[in-house]
Order: C-alpha cells, then structure tokens, then sequence
C-alpha cells in the first residue's frame, strides 16, 4: 500500500510582498516545520490585499491540499481583510470571539486599553478556534482546514509552535545533500536513474556557478533515513565512476 502523504499549501497575503518593500520569509519556515510534521508543503500563491483574489486562492488551497495556510493580513487596520475574506470563502459571518477578547484585554491593559482597532484582530468567521500568540497576544485562526497565521516571521513562528504536534500527517522528511563540481546537464541521467532505483525518494539538482567554474548540490529527500542513506550511495557511486568527487554535506 502506498504512503498516505499529507499536503498542504499557503496564501501569502499583502501588498508589501507583492510591492518588494518587504521581503517574505513566512515561505521558508512555514515549508521547514511542515516537513517536521510529516506535511509537504506543495504550492504557494501571494496574494494582494484584494478579497476577491484571497478567496479565490484560500478555495482553491483547501479543495486542493489537506491544510491551507494562510500569512499576513490580520492586524488592527483597514487593510488587514484576511478574516473578512476566509468568512467570505466559507460563507460565514465574521463574529467576535469571547477568548480572543479576553486575551486582548488583558494584553493591552496596561498598553492603552483595548480600542476599536485593537478589537478588530478578536475578529474571526464563526466556528473559528483560536491558536495561540505568545508574543503579541492576537491570535491566529484555525477553521476546517484553513489555519491563518500572522504575516511578521517571528509572530508566525510562534503560532508554529503552538501548533506543533496538532496536526494530523505522515512521516517527516530526512534529506541528505551532496554535492559536485559538475555541469548538471553532464549527470542527468545519473540523476534520474538513481531516483528511479529508490523508491519512496526525490532528487533535487541545484546548479551554481563560483570560482570560475559549475557545479551543484543534490539533495536527496525521502521519509527513511536507510533509503536516503542508500541513495546517496549510489549517488557517490556513480559520480566517481564518472571522475567526478562528490563533497558529504555540499558544496
């Protein structure tokens, strides 16, 4: 019986990262700690602060992959549509939720108190759970198998770990790198072979050019380590029968 593999995909939602004044990082991490949960994260849209745009990408991610995560777009301002845009994908009103109320209140009560603005991130579609946030106190939003996170990296990470171990996935991912000073093009069907002879693994080729000269890193990725392992075996193998020295670990 084939391996039961978990997917899951992420909007990116806002302006600055389709603007270039800010530069994503949610990507990377998001993609990192799935992989520790046994999740492969598979498609990644950005999206603008247009409700329409968010809808169309949030039904799409979450008919599509096991979980749809969501960045960015859930703060106190008049942009931050993202919880208006879920409620509208799933044909839900947006409500105030009791906890989250009470988790601001007591947060920003020595901090101003808990305005208009500051409300707004209680806000959620009705039926939402709550994940929680250490750092800033506003939750992130957890319905079905959507789950919407803060868009600053380290506010994100921190509903990360708050989710860790809640959601339901396969076997995380070991990978193994190595790398060659070879042209890929002069390897790929050493590539494909040994990804072919080894069941259950990918082979990733990420090609660079430095100190005047091509070369790459292979990186080989499956659920068992002995698979990995012998894999890059049969890598090594084959790039020293080809002249070629492989470097445990990459270039």
């Amino acid at each position: 019986m084939a391996e039961r593999i978990w997917t899951a995909g992420l909007a990116v939602i806002g302006d600055e990262i389709l603007s270039g004044r800010t530069q994503d990082r949610n990507v990377a991490q998001l993609a990192s700690w799935l992989n520790a949960q046994g999740i492969r994260l598979r498609e990644v849209r950005i999206v603008a602060d247009v409700e329409d745009a968010i809808v169309e990408a949030v039904n799409t991610l979450r008919a599509r992959y096991d979980y749809c995560f969501t960045t960015g777009g859930i703060g106190p301002t008049h942009d931050d549509i993202t919880v208006d845009a879920i409620a509208a994908a799933l044909g839900v009103p947006v409500v105030v939720h009791p906890e989250a109320r009470a988790v601001l209140e007591r947060h920003y009560a020595e901090r101003g108190g808990l305005t208009d603005a500051r409300l707004r991130m209680a806000r959620v579609p009705q039926g939402a759970e709550l994940i929680p946030n250490r750092m800033s106190g506003a939750p992130g939003i957890r319905i079905g198998n959507i789950l919407v996170l803060a868009g600053v990296p380290h506010i994100a990470a921190g509903m990360l770990d708050a989710l860790t171990g809640t959601l339901e996935g396969g076997a995380p991912l070991v990978a193994r790198t190595i790398g060659c000073w070879v042209a890929e093009s002069e390897i790929a069907e050493l590539l494909r072979a040994v990804e072919a002879a080894h069941a259950g693994v990918t082979v990733g080729s990420y090609p660079f050019f430095r100190e005047g000269r091509v070369g790459a890193n292979f990186v080989i990725r499956a659920t068992s380590q002995q698979v990995v392992d012998a894999c890059a075996t049969a890598l090594s193998e084959g790039l020293r029968a080809l002249g070629r020295e492989p470097t445990e670990g990459g270039i």
